[in-house]
């Protein structure tokens, strides 16, 4: 106890100088729930930005972050001022639910070439499709430049969307089964994957299937990826009701949907290393490792959670501010956004917003 309140009290103080930031107060929850079940910390927490309009995705390069918002813009933020960016498509933004503006990664020579890679829902005649593309940032507008990958099957729910670069330097992509769950199953099919490619939209030589941008199957809607300091791939992904699931995602290998969910297992299906169980719904969207750590967004959940792959253990170390879609780690602080402007969520003062909190107080 005494511990725990000298790292609040630091946590204050290093944050109290901080004052180009709004700050907030938040829930935060004990670190060893079983020595500490009741007890909830009042810590800061800043507020990077606010009145984001749906935002999906977050990324980084240096000081500068990037977000992706679901209505069509990317928003830039700088010392705390935001500027909303318009993205110009070769296709029509669908509005369904769940669509629209996705995952956004950026190059990796972003500050050379202005380059980024976005996935994006679209609307062609009376059909709905995903797609992946390259933009590239012309003074303040973003232009779809190159596209990658397309007619991806999009039903009216499950678009998945994430995109990651891996630490090899391959861009990887989750795929919803578009509400088609045998599609899943089915290994000549972009649905219901987690996808492998080169930067250039090529499919790699040593991908698991031949001539296939599939890496991973038996997917219901994943919308997380990290990977850990050896390598390892992680993914989260949404049941079906309940039974979310925190992945390890080995080449080749099927995720059981829609055959097995949750704790179930059948041979030659991989179970999950963590579910919400039968009771219980997380709907993990983003996530970054850190440190032995796996922190996963919760949009219904509305919270951060944080797996201990060593250990096996999982607890909820934020809460209190909605629905949250995606997590960076950038090695000191921990940066989330809220997303309750989906028309799922409760809107506080402001919202949506960009936080970040030291992950000093987070071990």
């Amino acid at each position: 106890m005494k511990r725990a309140l000298v790292l609040i009290m630091l946590t204050i103080f290093l944050l109290a100088g901080c004052t180009a930031t709004k700050q907030q107060s938040i829930s935060k929850e004990p670190e060893n729930v079983d020595q500490g079940a009741g007890e909830v910390a009042d810590v800061a927490l800043e507020v990077i930005a606010q009145k984001l309009a749906t935002p999906w995705s977050i990324d980084k390069v240096d000081n500068t972050f990037y977000v992706s918002e679901r209505p069509g813009h990317i928003v830039k933020i700088v010392n705390g001022e935001r500027q909303r960016q318009r993205v110009k498509l070769e296709k029509n933004l669908a509005t369904a639910s769940e669509a629209g503006l996705l995952g956004f990664v950026l190059a990796p020579d972003f500050l050379q070439s202005n380059r980024a890679y976005a996935y994006y829902t679209y609307v062609e005649g009376t059909k709905q499709f995903n797609r992946i593309i390259i933009l590239r940032l012309e003074g303040d507008i973003w232009k779809e430049e190159q596209l990658l990958v397309d007619h991806i099957l999009s039903g009216s729910y499950h678009h998945g969307g994430r995109l990651e670069i891996s630490p090899d330097g391959k861009l990887y992509a989750t795929v919803g089964d578009a509400r088609a769950p045998s599609i899943a199953q089915a290994q000549d099919t972009l649905e219901g994957k987690i996808l492998r490619m080169n930067l250039d939209g090529s499919i790699p030589s040593d991908n698991p299937f031949p001539n296939s941008y599939v890496y991973s199957y038996g997917h219901r809607n994943p919308q997380g990826m990290a990977w850990s300091t050896d390598g390892t791939l992680y993914a989260s992904e949404h049941g079906n009701t309940a039974n979310d699931e925190i992945n390890r995602i080995e080449a080749g290998h099927n995720y059981g949907w829609p055959i097995i969910e949750g704790s179930e297992q059948q041979e030659g299906m991989i179970a999950p290393l963590f579910t919400s169980g039968n009771n219980t719904t997380w709907a993990p969207s983003g996530m970054d490792y850190y440190d032995g750590k796996l922190y996963v967004a919760a949009l219904k959940g509305t919270a951060v959670l944080a797996f201990n792959i060593e250990k096996g253990e999982q607890r909820k170390i934020i809460s209190g501010l909605g629905r949250i879609r995606d997590i960076l780690v950038d090695g000191k602080y921990l940066y989330f956004i809220s997303n309750n402007t989906d028309g799922r969520g409760f809107p506080q003062e402001s919202d949506d917003k960009l936080y970040r909190i030291p992950l000093l107080i987070l071990k």
